[in-house]
């Protein structure tokens, strides 16, 4: 359905359906959880740091960094309308775009790291140095800051059907932002990561395959590196793909044909699904975590051995209380030969 004002038509949002905001809270509540006990586990598990742990770790960050903005984009699915200002509506995109592009720059430099390290390990042993991959990480987080800060300047809230918006594609007076931002992060932030790390774990599968001899430790090696090229290239294909592809297509349609409400709003209702896989990140990383690191595999495996011993003695414990306190105490038999003796009164 759409409305004209003169020239000027506005297409009716989309109605969110209450399955987004349910599933939002879970995946931010299990994501959550799931990164704060990375970050516990990279920062005060692991002693010593290597370029891979520090990449892993700054993957974690840029996962958990959504987590103050969480609560907000949760009420506003349900709502549908943004009631807390314009600030918080920046501060929101912003966490969004470094939330998103922060995982998908950190997987590009895992991916290169493994690369360089594996098949030119003499050759590239600058990526082996954990100065120049702090260096590296420093550079990144510039330019999420630089990619995200427009929006703190540019973005604005509107009033859209009797409700407040905050980046919605029926935004008017963002389309041609939207239109600009949108390509500018689908090549740079996207295609050039996604071929670069296509590219490199093509090539080390094959270096793998080919230079390692299959004995059994071998074998193990083998299916762990292919495990890690498998969960890295999942999570673009589920997480980022899919939300790249919809959210141009719909701002494509926005921007070149505005008038397209119904095709507008089928593209929206399939954007929103594909968003909340990207979503799904949060607790798809920590799996990378476990195949890419040995050591925060054995820190995980002990930590949760740890916690099912835990579990399992206060289970016994208070299993043996309730039987205890089910059991009572013995009762006393009351004595039938009580003889009843007249005292004489003082």
């Amino acid at each position: 359905m759409s409305n004209t004002s003169g020239n000027i038509t506005f297409c009716r949002p989309y109605t969110l359906h209450i399955f987004i905001p349910v599933f939002l809270s879970f995946i931010f509540s299990i994501g959550l959880l799931m990164n704060c006990i990375s970050l516990w586990i990279f920062w005060f598990r692991i002693k010593q740091w290597n370029p891979s742990i520090i990449l892993q770790f700054n993957l974690a960050i840029s996962d958990a960094i959504i987590a103050p903005a969480a609560p907000m984009l949760i009420i506003y699915s349900f709502t549908d309308h943004w009631s807390f200002g314009i600030l918080a509506c920046q501060y929101t995109v912003f966490s969004l775009s470094t939330n998103m592009y922060g995982g998908v720059y950190f997987l590009t430099l895992i991916a290169l790291h493994r690369y360089f390290t594996i098949v030119h390990n003499v050759k590239w042993n600058l990526l082996a140095k954990k100065s120049f991959i702090i260096k590296l990480c420093l550079v990144v987080w510039g330019l999420l800051f630089l990619q995200g800060l427009p929006f703190f300047f540019l973005l604005r809230t509107s009033d859209i059907d009797r409700a407040t918006k905050c980046l919605s594609i029926h935004q008017t007076e963002h389309a041609l932002l939207f239109f600009i931002w949108n390509w500018v992060a689908v090549i740079f932030g996207l295609l050039v990561p996604f071929v670069i790390t296509v590219l490199c774990y093509s090539l080390l599968s094959k270096h793998i395959l080919k230079a390692i001899p299959m004995n059994p430790q071998s074998q193990t090696m083998i299916s762990k590196s292919l495990l890690t090229i498998g969960v890295s290239l999942t999570i673009f294909i589920i997480c980022y793909i899919p939300v790249h592809i919809t959210r141009t297509t719909g701002i494509s349609v926005k921007f070149l044909s505005p008038e397209s409400c119904s095709l507008l709003v089928n593209i929206e209702a399939v954007y929103y699904f594909s968003w909340m896989l990207s979503a799904a990140n949060c607790c798809i990383d920590p799996v990378l975590y476990c195949f890419a690191s040995e050591r925060f595999q054995k820190v995980f495996m002990n930590w949760s051995n740890c916690l099912y011993h835990f579990i399992e003695r206060r289970r016994g414990i208070s299993a043996q209380v309730r039987a205890t306190a089910s059991d009572g105490p013995p009762i006393q038999p009351i004595p039938t030969d009580i003889t009843v003796t007249n005292t004489p009164g003082l």
